[in-house]
């Protein structure tokens, strides 16, 4: 009985992330056609459905975190998005750009041996993305070299034209902590929510606020916020433990 549950929760698995995979195809298909709406209505367009939708798919892909093979599979799905990107097949594109990113987070979530090495990451990098966007690698890209941030970025397109954009390693992090909440028996569905919440909130905040004058917010800093905040007391008690949690092998 066992084995025929599991095997029809994969097939259930599989068959949700298809029919994810199809709607988001067909919507960034059809999104250059559809009539314009309102700035505030393409916010919340974005941030209530494609960033949900969106990271559904890395949730569903959650259990092959130890897949093996898994860190090859991340850099052929890197590769296929480069040559997708060179064919201008852009939306094929963007969906190989988010599976290897996630599956790249899962393999170097799997080489961290405690759980404090996830804390100490997730309170450093929300001040190294700040200085990046106001100063650093990120602002020269952005203003001097935009093609170059579409290339190392996910877009969420708009109805009729534009979109908003996700840098890369939002969604590596993404899947770091969101493989580190399986690893660690931390809270993985409301993490979930509060993360893709976190992006939303970034990307409606950047519409109103922009004090790099780069028409966009560092993502981390709230992704980081939301994963310490949901988890902040099992976080604790595990890091009291005298091993961190169950050993895991990266998925190479």
């Amino acid at each position: 009985m066992g084995g025929a549950s599991a095997v029809l929760r994969a097939g259930r698995t599989h068959l949700g992330a298809t029919g994810l995979i199809a709607a988001l195809a067909a919507y960034g298909a059809l999104a250059g056609s559809l009539p314009e709406l309102p700035l505030g209505w393409d916010v919340l367009l974005v941030a209530l459905a494609l960033l949900p939708a969106t990271f559904a798919l890395v949730l569903l892909a959650l259990p092959l975190r130890l897949a093996r093979g898994l860190f090859a599979v991340g850099i052929a799905l890197a590769l296929l998005a480069v040559a997708c990107s060179a064919a201008e097949l852009d939306v094929a594109a963007n969906l190989a750009k988010i599976a290897a990113a996630s599956a790249l987070g899962f393999v170097f979530c799997a080489y961290f041996e405690r759980a404090s090495w996830v804390v100490v990451i997730a309170a450093i990098i929300p001040l190294v993305d700040s200085l990046s966007v106001w100063r650093g690698p990120t602002h020269e890209i952005v203003s001097d070299r935009p093609e170059v941030f579409g290339a190392l970025s996910i877009a969420f397109p708009v109805p009729d034209d534009g979109s908003f954009q996700l840098g890369l390693p939002d969604v590596l992090f993404f899947a770091i902590f969101l493989a580190a909440t399986a690893r660690w028996e931390l809270r993985v569905l409301p993490t979930w929510l509060a993360m893709v919440a976190s992006f939303g909130a970034t990307m409606a905040l950047a519409v109103w606020v922009d004090p790099f004058d780069l028409g966009g917010l560092p993502a981390l800093p709230l992704l980081s916020l939301a994963f310490l905040a949901v988890n902040a007391d099992r976080l604790w008690a595990v890091m009291r433990e005298p091993a961190a949690g169950p050993a895991e092998s990266p998925g190479t």
